[in-house]
């Protein structure tokens, strides 16, 4: 089925499968269906994570046919295994404005915000997705919430993190974890009744580079895989 016809999605939670096997299925459904979307000769935005795996697998069996497609990666990992595949991988800078990125998420909401950064790159995968014309997300239907809960992962300057942990309130650092530029990341562990809210509150705390949050209007459409089909949720954001 091509991406462009996937169906509306139902409701959240809606064919959510929770057995692994199942999840992975799902997983590569989403970003075969997403990968359609991608033509030879677009620049490319190349999300991290599981999801974006199975991107990867599908967007490389179709290498020898994307010769000019020009792709930038959110993460070291990403652009390793992009070139392994046989993409042409550049710098943001380089490339400028995409015509399409692709990436996962840990969680979406009924409004279409998102919870991003599972794998600390949320602050490359934020201005990946802010550079493209279309932001394009795929999830397996078990990441769909009736509300947004923690963790929300926050990407934080070295320089005086105790301090800016302890002004964010309830935030932990990873034990091991640094994001893709050298930053800690830490994830907030309060609530999250109003997104937005609480994305200009951590936005606006001195030594925060990025926090997980990402607003409806960054995404363009949704994909979901579920248990019978790859369903399409509408985005906020207009690719004009």
């Amino acid at each position: 089925m091509a991406s462009d016809r996937a169906p509306e999605a139902p409701p959240p939670l809606s064919g959510a499968d929770l057995d692994p096997d199942a999840i992975e299925r799902h997983k590569d459904a989403a970003a075969r269906t997403a990968a359609e979307l991608v033509q030879d000769g677009m620049r490319v935005g190349l999300g991290t994570g599981s999801t974006v795996a199975y991107l990867l697998s599908a967007l490389g069996e179709r290498a020898p046919q994307l010769r000019a497609a020009r792709c930038v990666a959110t993460s070291p990992a990403t652009a390793a295994v992009a070139r392994e595949l046989g993409l042409t991988v550049e710098e943001l800078d380089e490339v400028g404005e995409l015509d399409i990125a692709i990436d996962g998420a840990d969680q979406v909401d009924p409004d279409g915000w998102l919870i991003k950064g599972g794998g600390g790159a949320h602050t490359r995968e934020k201005i990946v997705a802010a550079c493209a014309r279309r932001f394009v997300v795929i999830v397996s239907a078990e990441k769909e919430v009736a509300r947004l809960g923690p963790p929300v992962p926050v990407e934080v300057l070295r320089f005086g993190a105790r301090q800016t942990l302890a002004a964010l309130g309830d935030a932990q650092p990873r034990d091991v974890a640094a994001s893709p530029d050298g930053n800690l990341i830490a994830d907030y562990l309060g609530p999250v009744a109003d997104p937005r809210a609480l994305a200009e509150r951590l936005s606006a705390a001195p030594g925060v580079v990025e926090h997980g949050l990402f607003a409806p209007e960054l995404v363009s459409e949704i994909f979901v895989a579920g248990a019978e089909q790859v369903w399409r949720r509408t985005g906020g954001k207009s690719d004009e």
